[in-house]
């Protein structure tokens, strides 16, 4: 692979910065919807404790997931890399 433009570390820096953002308020959202109910009502310790590590976990995972889908969508290589398809593209054949 040869060097990249400055346009493409650009893009890849926006991609990065979109992921990151992206699933950090999706893990929140998840783990708050799991663990919420362990912050705001009266739950038996053990109940608690479990809701708490359940968020916990379940946010980790959104926030993986996330980011692993966005960027695996991103393209990786050449300049037309994610054109098929896209109306306007050409095909060189």
């Amino acid at each position: 692979m040869g060097r990249r433009t400055q346009a493409q570390r650009d893009a890849i820096t926006v991609e990065i910065g979109y992921a990151l953002i992206s699933a950090f308020l999706a893990a929140a959202l998840a783990a708050g919807a799991v663990a919420g109910p362990a912050l705001a009502l009266d739950l038996p310790d053990p109940v608690a404790r479990a809701l708490l590590t359940a968020g916990v976990v379940l946010g980790t995972a959104v926030f993986v997931a996330r980011v692993v889908h966005v960027l695996w969508r991103f393209p990786r290589t050449g300049s037309d890399a994610g054109q098929e398809g896209r109306p306007g593209s050409t095909n060189p054949d």
